[in-house]
Formats: structure tokens, C-alpha cells, sequence
């Protein structure tokens, strides 16, 4: 490998040589349509400081389905012009749409005359116009690819030439859409400038630069332009995958230039619901590249970047990224070719809100014309390996995308084609090679008690909207599986240096401190956190567990800048850690080979006797030999008897099995899985006793009613099981799992909350083991309960089991409280501790610990309420929250076709 990286230095630096190029980065003039001055490219009018000033004013490119910002009195303060700060984005200081010109002069050398001249324009946003001493040479207008002009017939050699670049990012001429992860302020920004490489390059336009291997007879082709190269390969020669990401490189001369081209040698294609890459089958665990990237505003186009963000995908267990509606520059290539990671790319275009497909729209010919440009310009790279038209399209987009897939498989068969990514709701598209789609993704655990015995093979079989007679049988990968959330995290708030700044995690900040809960922020993320990463957990291992399942694109390991604030990450959108999750946890669930065991149920008595299947996946390069698979329950071992384990799904491994009755005490127990020193997994469980009742002298009613006043009066105790009864809170929906991407983008859809936090080491919870968080032993309490809300409260008070509201709102919520109300004591709940107890161990064990809890001098509320207080709980409406939404989510999702 040392020698081949040796021999590409030095063809590189002979095609230096041979190649001349003038670096064009520096200084340039700049005028815009309201300002002049000078810049500094690389760079965008937004890190140079120009363009118009943010205001309310400011016209968006991208969906704002809240509009909540421009009418509530709270965020008055936040609409002034100068100290704008934005619920739904990141925000920028200036923001422009429009034309801005770039100019300065170049001594082009004498040594170059009677050689073409290439100006290389690595990534411009969006259309370019170049001008060479006052004449027009050409407008290219894509978002994917360099623009590169050939302006031979305009130098003067020996002397300055004047180079004028007219850049315009206006929209509406390559109609992507305005929420396309390309171009929208809800991502990357929607910037005017230009990234990258900027030189003027002596020789011939390189539009073109693909490999095509021929496996069976050794030999590729090096196709540059219009001409093709073919040459052998050793009989020896390595094959690349994310296991060998074995590179090497030739060197072709192209018009009498060197063009060195460095490549991977592998195969990929479908057979049945397989995805293979060189006849070995592949799983895919992905997430989403979605183009956030706020130090800058736009997608780095240096490879040390690259390598930070794609080196941590692969701590992660991540061998698959999906770039939503936008295309990498070439340096994230170079990396993954590097690291072995296996790229989908896709159009730069969301044909949605507006823009649909086939009718008669410029985007039809765009998308075409695009996607033949994105595999000339990378069609060598070997992680170059799938490709998609876009994201979620409306209009007749079945027909345009079968099509599609059509021309593209036509133009370069050596990578796979899905016409589109999309959700549930959208039809087959039976043109597809694969399918990225939503539906077989998520927990049913809003209906159902947690289980990990469950798979999505029959929804593969018959996905939605799908009309075939008989059952599917083409790979599909989830589409933008996940979307659980965190809570947000202040800490990051510093972190935010460069183009675009955090105003939105700062109103996050003020709204929880003026709701009295600021000394909650780091409770609340940790709380959250670790729900978010319990159910991308057993989210991920259902698709593990799921038969002829192709794989899942998480949206997304980073956080969504955009949308509402979309805080579905175990990382920041800065790629760094929150401290909830670390890469070695995650990997347990999130690897090449992973532990599964299926638990029917994860809360049991101490009468029953544990019996859990246990099976394996494994994505690795072979067959697994010498496998010992060890488990552990507390000091219970076993072994299972295998010795190899198989590529693929499915593998049985044995089940363990343990009688329960020597648990006397409520316990949490954890079971974990060892595979030699290859993989690790845990699933935590519960068991619970029969406990007796507990004689506490409490009035135990439902409602506060005359006889709890009069109990209170006279200084007894009153214990209020309110579940069901309260109207102070009923707007806010809570469920076990977290809210989905977030209430902003889809107007407070339900749940509204994102766990909740438990003080843990409060006495109430002595006969009652518990995490500080929302585990699922919880989830017979807290799905589909009731939450107060406790504004009427006093400012600092915290409950004891405290429901994490939408950080849009940060309303201060109680689950269970206690306080002193007139001369007597009480404690209440909105949890069910009282039905059905015989077949809801759960909750019979809470209550017997509240119970005990009331009978025993550590009974102390530290707070003193009026009556009127909790009677407001039943009796009165809590202020509406209203989001003044103008459009809605819903037209994300077009009708069939």
C-alpha cells in the first residue's frame, strides 16, 4: 500500500507539473445589487460579512410551518432588527438572494500560450456567468459539480486579464424546491459565493472522469471526456468494499496532459432482495448526511473535514450515508473511498411544496441533466455506489422516476438506482432498483407494552400503497428511520463560532429559565438522552431482526439544525458527542456483528421463569469461527453451544432461561451477550413481588372533594389519584417514547414530550428501584398518562416525576408532586396506581411504595400550596398554546398517483 501511495505522489506531482495551475484564492472585488467592497474567496457573501440584515422581513428559502415567531408577544424581543434569534434555524447575521459579481485580474504566464486555459470553479452557489476581459464565456448553473470554463480565446498571455464572475442564487431557475437540502436556509443556507478550488488550470475541461472495471477478465476502463482507456490488472489485483477499501491509481494521458485517476475495484448490484457488492451481500447502517454545517454555511470541500465526520460514522457502526437532496464535494469521496463507506447521492432537489415532478416544470430536465453531470464528475470514486433522483417528490412522480432510473442505469450501469427517497405515504415506485422507504420503521409501543420479539418482515412483503399481486421481493432500506429527540443542550451554545449562531437553542434556554427550570437543563438532556438512545436501541435491532430487511438510514446520528429544531442526534450537529451516549454503547446495538435477544416482555413477577431466544447478525466480511457466545444475568452464566456462526440474519444462538422466584425485592436485572471478543449487547428487565397492602392512614380519593378539604383541614393526609381527571394539563400529550423530529414542524403533533425526569433518590421511590430517567419499566405508568401543568406553582419547585414539555414551549409539568395544602399533607399523581393491580405489577409495586413512603416520618413536603391551587388542576383550562400555523406538514405528503 506504501508504494502505491508512493507512485500517486509522484504521478501527481508530474501532473502538477504538467498541468499548471494558478491559484485564484485571495482577495476579490465584490458588488452585490446593494453593496460593494472586497472579499475573501473561498467563501460566501455570509462569512465575509455581506448582504442585507436579518429581519422579520427577510424572505426564506424554505418552509416555515410555524409562524408562531411573528405573532407571539414572548418572542417580541427577538424579532428586533439586529438581535434577530429564530425558533426554527440556526441564525445567520445577513442573508441575500439575488446577483453578486466577483472580480479581479491574473497575469496569465507566456509559457501557456497555445494551451487551453480552464478556469476551475470547485463549488459555486448556484448559476454562474463568467466574464474574461469583458466577454461572456458561458452560465452553468449546477449544484453538484464544479463549473469549469474553457477562456482560451479570451487571454492575453504575458499580461493581466480581468476575470469577472457573475453568481446568482436565486432558485427559481434550477427548481429543486425550496426545502432541498441543496439550497435551503433550513440546512446549509442558502448562500451566494463560491467554495472550494478556485484556479485557472493549464489545460482541457476534465468534464468527465469514470471507471468501469471488467472483473472477469482484469481489466477497467479510464474513461476521461470522450476517450477511453483500456487497461490490465493483475490476476491478484484486490476488490473494494467496507472491509478492503483497497485503492490504486493510473495514470492516462489525455490530450497530451497526465491525468491521474485513483479508483476501486468493485461490483454492486441487486439479486432478489439482496443488495451485493462484488457478489457478497451487504447490510446497509446509515444515516443521513442532511448539510448542516454552521461554522460555514456550506459543505467543507477539505478532505481533513471529511475524514472528522465520516472517521466518526464508522465509531458509530455507520458503513452507509444517504446525502438528502444535495451531492458531497469531491474530497468527502476521497475519504470514504479511504474509509470504505458506501455513499448514496441523489439530486439536489425535494420536488415538493411547489415544485412537482412531470408537469412541465424546468426541474424535470434539471434532475436528468444533473445526474448525469454528478457520475461524470465522481463516477470513478468506488463509494460512488447508489444514487437517488431526490428527496419525497410530488406530482406524477412515479412515472418521472421509473424513467428516470431508466437513463441513469443506462448512461453508467457500474451503481445501483432508486428514483426516489421517500415516506410511508408515498406510492411504489416499481421502477427502482431499490427502494428507500418509510413504513416498516418505528416502535409500537404506544399501544403495546415494550417487546423485542417483534420484526417488519410483512410490511416488506406488502409495504404501503404497494399494488403488486404478488409480494415484494426488491430491497428496501428504511427511509429516515428514528427521529427520536433529545432535549437541548445549553452546553453546545458555545460551540457555534463561526457563520451561524445558536439563537434558537438561546430562546430554548430563556423559555426554560423563565418557566423556572433552568437548574433542570442538564437533568432534562440527560433524561431525554438516554430515552432517545433506548429507542434508537431497540428501533435499530427490530431492523437487525428483520428477514430480507436491506438495511436503515438513521435521520439522522447528528442533530437537524433546521425545521423547528430537530434534535434527533446522539451527536450535535457539530459531530460531537452530548454525553448520554458514547460510540462503544452505541455500537453494541449499531455493528457489523450484533447480538438480539427477544424479549416478549420486559417487566415480570417473581413466579415466572425467564425465557428469552436469543439470535445474531452478522454484516461482517465472513463467517464468524470459534464464536463463544457467553451470557449473564447478575452471578447467572451460560454458554451457548455454537461454534460459527453464519453470515446473515437470523441465527439462533439458544435461549436463556431463568426461574425468577429468588427475587424477592424489586429488581433491575440486566442481561448481556458476548460474542468471544467480536460483539457485546445488554437489555435491562424488571422484577417485580407480590407485595402486601400498606395500612397508611391517607384519604385516598380521585378528586379534591369535601371530604380531602376536610382531611387537610384537620391535618391528615390525603393521597389524590388523579388519573384521568385532569383539566389543567390535558393539552399536553405524553407518551413513552419522545417527540418525533419536533412539535414546531408538525404544529404540536402529538407526543409533546420527551420522557421524563426522575428524582431518583427521593424516599418515595425507596420500595421502588427506578433510573433518574424514563426507563421501560415506566412505560405501564407514564404511556398515555396525564401530566399538570404546574404553573400556578411556586417559580423554583421541581415534582417528583417531572414530564420534559417540547423545548417550543418548556411548560413546567408533574407527573407526581406533594405538597402542604391548608393543615394537612398531600401527594398526587396522574399515573394509574390504582386498576387492574393484579395485572399491573408495576404500578402495584409504586403504589405500595408511596404508601409506605406516607406512613414514614421522611413524609415532608417541602412546599406549602392553597387549596385553590390544586382544585384549578380540575376545574381550569391551562393557557392555549397556539402556533398560528399557516401551512401544514400534511403537504409533505402528495397524494398517491
Amino acid at each position: 500500500m506504501r508504494r502505491l501511495l508512493l507512485s500517486c505522489w509522484l504521478m501527481s506531482a508530474l501532473s502538477v507539473l504538467a498541468q499548471q495551475h494558478i491559484d485564484l484564492s485571495g482577495e476579490w472585488q465584490f458588488r452585490s445589487e446593494r453593496e460593494s467592497g472586497v472579499v475573501k474567496l473561498p467563501g460566501s457573501m455570509l462569512t465575509n460579512g455581506k448582504g442585507d440584515q436579518v429581519t422579520v422581513d427577510t424572505k426564506w428559502t424554505g418552509s416555515l410551518y410555524d409562524s408562531s415567531f411573528y405573532f407571539n408577544p414572548y418572542m417580541a424581543k427577538y424579532r428586533k432588527a439586529g438581535e434577530m434569534k429564530f425558533p426554527f434555524f440556526l441564525t445567520p447575521h445577513r442573508h441575500y438572494v439575488g446577483n453578486a459579481w466577483y472580480e479581479r485580474t491574473v497575469m496569465v504566464p507566456k509559457a501557456w500560450k497555445k494551451k487551453q486555459v480552464t478556469l476551475y470553479l470547485e463549488r459555486p452557489h448556484i448559476e454562474t456567468t463568467v466574464y474574461v476581459n469583458n466577454h461572456e464565456v458561458g452560465h452553468q448553473m449546477s449544484l453538484s459539480v464544479p463549473h469549469a470554463y474553457d477562456i482560451t480565446p479570451y487571454i492575453i498571455y504575458g499580461k493581466e486579464n480581468q476575470i469577472r464572475i457573475q453568481v446568482y442564487n436565486g432558485i427559481e431557475n434550477v427548481c429543486v424546491g425550496q426545502d432541498s437540502h441543496s439550497v435551503t436556509d433550513q440546512t446549509q443556507g442558502n448562500w451566494n459565493g463560491i467554495v472550494g478550488r478556485i484556479e485557472l488550470q493549464q489545460g482541457p475541461v476534465i468534464w468527465r472522469k469514470r471507471v468501469v472495471p471488467h472483473l472477469d477478465n482484469h481489466t477497467v476502463d479510464i474513461i476521461i471526456n470522450e476517450a477511453t482507456y483500456h487497461l490490465p490488472l493483475g490476476a491478484d489485483t484486490l476488490l473494494w468494499d467496507e472491509f478492503h477499501p483497497q485503492l490504486y491509481t493510473r495514470t492516462v494521458k489525455y490530450k497530451g496532459m497526465p491525468v491521474c485517476v485513483t479508483f476501486g475495484l468493485r461490483t454492486i448490484g441487486v439479486e432478489g432482495s439482496k443488495i451485493l457488492v462484488n457478489n457478497h451481500q451487504v447490510w446497509m447502517r446509515g444515516t443521513v448526511g442532511n448539510c448542516c454545517f454552521p461554522e460555514t454555511g456550506y459543505p467543507p470541500t477539505d478532505e481533513a473535514s471529511w475524514e472528522r465526520v465520516l472517521v466518526k460514522c464508522k465509531e458509530y457502526g455507520i458503513n452507509h450515508i444517504r446525502f438528502h437532496s444535495y451531492c458531497p464535494p469531491e474530497a468527502a469521496f476521497n475519504v470514504a473511498d479511504r474509509l470504505g463507506i458506501y455513499f448514496q447521492i441523489e439530486g439536489p432537489s425535494w420536488p415538493n411544496h411547489g415544485v412537482k415532478l412531470r408537469s412541465g416544470m424546468a426541474i424535470d430536465q434539471y434532475l436528468l441533466d444533473e445526474g448525469r453531470r454528478m457520475i461524470d464528475t465522481y463516477g470513478h470514486h468506488p463509494s460512488f455506489c447508489m444514487m437517488a433522483a431526490g428527496n419525497e417528490p410530488a406530482g406524477n412522480w412515479v412515472a418521472y422516476c421509473n424513467d428516470w432510473v431508466k437513463q441513469m442505469k443506462a448512461y453508467d450501469p457500474t451503481r445501483i438506482y432508486c428514483g426516489a427517497s421517500v415516506g410511508g405515504g408515498w406510492a411504489w415506485d416499481d421502477g427502482s432498483e431499490y427502494h428507500v422507504k418509510a413504513g416498516a420503521r418505528g416502535l409500537d409501543w404506544d399501544k403495546h407494552a415494550p417487546h423485542s420479539d417483534d420484526d417488519y418482515y410483512q410490511q416488506l412483503l406488502y409495504p404501503r400503497n404497494y399494488k403488486g399481486s404478488e409480494p415484494n421481493h426488491a430491497p428496501i432500506i428504511a427511509h429516515e428511520q428514528g427521529q427520536w429527540c433529545a432535549f437541548p443542550d445549553f452546553k453546545e451554545i458555545s460551540q457555534y463560532t463561526g457563520a451561524y449562531k445558536p439563537g434558537n437553542f438561546e430562546i430554548f434556554s430563556d423559555l426554560l429559565r423563565d418557566n423556572g427550570m433552568a437548574s433542570q437543563a442538564e437533568k432534562f438532556l440527560m433524561a431525554s438522552g438516554h430515552l432517545q438512545v433506548l429507542a434508537y436501541k431497540y428501533e435499530i435491532e427490530r431492523n437487525l431482526r428483520t428477514k430480507d430487511y436491506a438495511g436503515f438510514q438513521l435521520l439522522g446520528l447528528n442533530d437537524y439544525s433546521g425545521q423547528g429544531t430537530a434534535l434527533v442526534g446522539v451527536l450535535n450537529v457539530h459531530w460531537n458527542e452530548k454525553g448520554y451516549c458514547t460510540s462503544d454503547e452505541w455500537k453494541q446495538f449499531c455493528a457489523p456483528v450484533v447480538p438480539l435477544a427477544k424479549f416478549p416482555k420486559f417487566v415480570y413477577t417473581n413466579h415466572e421463569t425467564l425465557q428469552v431466544p436469543v439470535e445474531v447478525y452478522n454484516a461482517s466480511e465472513s463467517e464468524l469461527d470459534d464464536a463463544r457466545v457467553t451470557w449473564r444475568i447478575a452471578e447467572h452464566t451460560g454458554t451457548f453451544p455454537v461454534s460459527s456462526i453464519q453470515l446473515g440474519k437470523n441465527t439462533e444462538l439458544g435461549t436463556v432461561s431463568l426461574s425468577l422466584a429468588q427475587y424477592e425485592k424489586p429488581t433491575k436485572l440486566t442481561l448481556e451477550v458476548a460474542i468471544g471478543g467480536k460483539a457485546f449487547n445488554h437489555w435491562d428487565f424488571w422484577v417485580y413481588p407480590q407485595q402486601p397492602a400498606v395500612a397508611a392512614k391517607v384519604y385516598e380519593t380521585d378528586t379534591l372533594d369535601a371530604k380531602a378539604l376536610k382531611v387537610l383541614e384537620d391535618g391528615g393526609d390525603v393521597l389524590l389519584t388523579a388519573a384521568g381527571k385532569i383539566r389543567y394539563g390535558n393539552d399536553v400529550k405524553h407518551t413513552f417514547l419522545p417527540v418525533f423530529w419536533n412539535t414546531s414542524w408538525f404544529k404540536m403533533r402529538p407526543p409533546h414530550t420527551t420522557g421524563a425526569y426522575i428524582q431518583n433518590t427521593h424516599p418515595v421511590f425507596r420500595d421502588f428501584p427506578t433510573d433518574d430517567w424514563q426507563n421501560l419499566n415506566w412505560w405501564e405508568l407514564t404511556n398515555r398518562a396525564q401530566v399538570m401543568n404546574l404553573a400556578e406553582f411556586p417559580h423554583d419547585y421541581q415534582p417528583i416525576v417531572q414530564p420534559i414539555d417540547t423545548w417550543h414551549v418548556s411548560r413546567k409539568l408533574g407527573m407526581l408532586i406533594e405538597a402542604r395544602v391548608l393543615n394537612g399533607r398531600l401527594l398526587m399523581t396522574t399515573m394509574d396506581i390504582s386498576s387492574s393491580l393484579e395485572h399491573r405489577p408495576v404500578a402495584r409495586q409504586l403504589r405500595y411504595s408511596i404508601m409506605k413512603y406516607m406512613a414514614s416520618a421522611d413524609f415532608k413536603p417541602a412546599i406549602s400550596l392553597e387549596a385553590d391551587v390544586i382544585r384549578h388542576l380540575f376545574e381550569q383550562d391551562a393557557p392555549r398554546v397556539d402556533m398560528f400555523t399557516k401551512e401544514s406538514p400534511d403537504e409533505l405528503k402528495p397524494k398517491v398517483m
